[in-house]
């Protein structure tokens, strides 16, 4: 599904060093094997419109008879995002739902008042030496969603937006932007792109959204004539025209933000709230195991561990 914006006049840079509110260099975090890079929550920048976690994770190579090997583990509170962009692994959840996740497609997963996922390399992909490579983000549900029911949804990437013209590839995977709209159900505006740009290639941020930021995987972005490298994110100021130019490798670049929240989340483990009692309630209700009665459940074709609560 392709479309184009119109971005005609779009000939030069414009925005300036002053544009950037703040550059966020992400912790890295080693997992057992393979790095992960966290860009939000940051010190000094908990969230970027309803983003409170994005995670760069890999790019790694597995082994043969090596994989991923997430147990299951509980969320309240938000919406997860997992977007591959090398590899592939398998989802399963609380709700029933048990799929692959390739590269370029959507995997949308809404908590609510409570769900519980696992995230694991298959056995087929375990055969050979295999890469994964991909980015995963939270994004905080408003507060009169944060009790909803949890919910599902899986896009293959043939259902996602895509503007590809003149050196500029942008899938939309969630949200709105430029006009055009992911089929994934979302509460409150919001945008996440993937984005590449071939050399040189200039492309606007979308000015219709509270907050905007751009996390650099690969090449170098320049704005108002300043270079940003490989692996920064950077948050922009609200209102400013900006636009993206690629340096002479070209660049790829995730995009997201939106409107800001009505007020703070609190973030604790897997839990997210705005409330301090709902993530003490789950703490509790995590510890106590209690899959039969209590509120949360295990995936059942993944019920033989889980991640106790730390």
């Amino acid at each position: 599904m392709g479309w184009i914006p119109d971005f005609s006049g779009t000939s030069a840079e414009s925005g300036s060093a002053d544009s950037i509110d703040i550059k966020i260099i992400p912790r890295v975090q080693d997992l057992g094997g393979f790095e992960v890079r966290r860009a939000l929550p940051a010190p000094k920048r908990r969230m970027v419109g309803p983003f409170i976690f994005f995670d760069h994770v890999g790019p790694v190579e597995f082994l043969t008879n090596q994989g991923l090997d997430v147990r299951p583990h509980p969320h309240i509170g938000l919406a997860t995002i997992t977007y591959l962009l090398e590899g592939e692994f398998q989802h399963a959840d609380s709700l029933g739902n048990n799929r692959m996740i390739y590269p370029g497609e959507v995997n949308w997963m809404i908590a609510g008042k409570g769900i519980t996922h696992s995230e694991r390399t298959s056995e087929a992909t375990r055969q050979n030496k295999h890469n994964l490579h991909g980015i995963q983000t939270w994004v905080a549900l408003p507060e009169d969603q944060e009790d909803m029911a949890p919910d599902f949804e899986h896009h293959e990437s043939a259902r996602l937006p895509v503007l590809d013209a003149d050196g500029i590839n942008a899938r939309l995977i969630v949200g709105s932007a430029y006009g055009e709209t992911a089929p994934t159900q979302t509460f409150s505006d919001m945008f996440y792109l993937d984005v590449t740009l071939e050399p040189e290639k200039i492309m606007p941020l979308p000015q219709d959204h509270e907050d905007r930021g751009a996390y650099i995987l690969s090449g170098v972005v320049s704005i108002g004539g300043v270079n940003h490298e490989t692996g920064q994110m950077l948050v922009f100021r609200p209102g400013d025209a900006v636009t993206l130019k690629a340096g002479p490798q070209g660049v790829r670049l995730i995009l997201l933000g939106g409107e800001s929240l009505n007020g703070p989340r609190y973030l604790w483990w897997n839990f997210v709230s705005s409330s301090k009692d709902k993530i003490e309630e789950a703490k509790q209700a995590w510890r106590a195991a209690d899959w039969k009665n209590g509120p949360f459940k295990l995936p059942p074709t993944d019920d033989g561990e889980f991640i106790p609560l730390s």
